[in-house]
């Protein structure tokens, strides 16, 4: 999965031919303006509960094709002014795409941006980094339960293919399951994402000052189990599934529901303070949706604009059902982003 999702030769981001958007494999909901208006005004808000330090960055972490960050310094407008954008990307051409995509908007707006293979590339940070359908696209180890242990699934090459192997030597950890698995529970099959443990330990290095804001399809580790006894991992090409994520490896997206149990046990571990975990739909209400939503509306020009309006932030809330927003924090944040929280509409939850 490592090989096929980011060799920089033959991986599937290392592509020059984005992955996103009506023409590639898949869609987010950074394509949506009214998401990213309504993103933007968290990150507003994040920004003066902070007392405006400076420098104040806008992290982009996985910033693929750059139409999230984009659009959200669009949406911020003056509020961006000194802002530093920062696409993170590890595929050399997803960084020059999404560089190009945010530098007009940032310089417009009375900003910068620049663009990093890493996080470690930043040193100290202060600001909002937002990690938006990253971790679902970090490689898994998947683990067979058999009745009375584990055994790791995993792939070897034989006449120059791929093909199953399910007796691999591991040195991983047997996975956690809730409820526990018995003999009658043969056949469950269950993922590790080790890299969004990483993910996290690297943002609570690096963020000295702001909020880490992970927003992912997945959910905690009982509901996945229960909801996905045979795992999660799945290939699409050109927005339909593919068969098995052997067909076609380095030209198909390959991708896993996040664990957020395991997440935010990493956060904890590593010192970060959690501000609230919940539906992206609750999220965004709690950021100011509705009011973006009117706001936007009131600006429509014609009577097809508002339908078209309605309709994507109809898409947005509905659309990502499986979606949860996960926000976290230094200590030193921790105080003054829960106070502004609560006071959102909404609050946390």
């Amino acid at each position: 999965m490592e090989v096929a999702l980011y060799d920089p030769e033959v991986g599937y981001y290392a592509r020059r031919r984005s992955p996103l958007g009506p023409t590639g494999d898949y869609y987010t909901a950074g394509r949506f303006p009214i998401f990213a208006r309504t993103l933007a005004a968290r990150v507003a808000e994040v920004r003066a509960a902070l007392r405006s330090p400076r420098p104040f960055c806008l992290v982009d972490l996985g910033s693929g094709d750059g139409t999230l960050a984009a659009s959200t310094v669009r949406a911020l407008g003056r509020r961006a002014a000194d802002l530093e954008v920062v696409v993170v990307d590890r595929a050399a051409a997803r960084r020059a795409e999404s560089l190009n995509a945010v530098a007009a908007p940032a310089r417009e707006s009375g900003g910068s941006a620049r663009s990093a293979a890493s996080l470690a590339e930043l040193g100290p940070v202060q600001g909002v980094v937002v990690a938006h359908e990253l971790l679902d696209s970090l490689p898994v180890r998947r683990f067979l339960w058999g009745g009375s242990g584990w055994r790791e699934l995993g792939f070897r090459i034989a006449d120059g293919h791929l093909v199953p192997a399910d007796r691999l030597p591991t040195t991983a950890l047997p996975p956690a399951t809730e409820p526990p698995l018995g003999a009658d529970d043969a056949g469950w099959l269950v993922e590790q994402a080790p890299g969004a443990s990483a993910v996290v330990r690297e943002v609570a290095d690096h963020l000295v000052n702001g909020l880490l804001v992970v927003i992912d399809y997945g959910d905690d580790v009982r509901a996945l189990r229960l909801a996905h006894p045979r795992g999660t991992l799945a290939a699409v090409r050109a927005h339909r599934p593919v068969g098995s994520p052997t067909d076609a490896p380095g030209e198909v997206d390959l991708s896993a529901f996040v664990d957020f149990t395991t997440v935010r046990a990493s956060a904890a571990a590593a010192g970060m303070a959690e501000i609230s975990y919940r539906s992206q739909a609750a999220a965004l209400e709690a950021w100011g949706f509705s009011r973006e939503l009117e706001q936007a509306l009131r600006a429509c020009a014609t009577s097809e604009e508002e339908v078209r309006l309605r309709l994507a932030a109809k898409n947005v809330i509905f659309g990502f059902e499986s979606f949860r927003v996960l926000e976290l924090a230094p200590p030193v944040s921790a105080g003054r982003l829960r106070s502004v929280s609560a006071a959102s509409p909404g609050g946390p939850s």
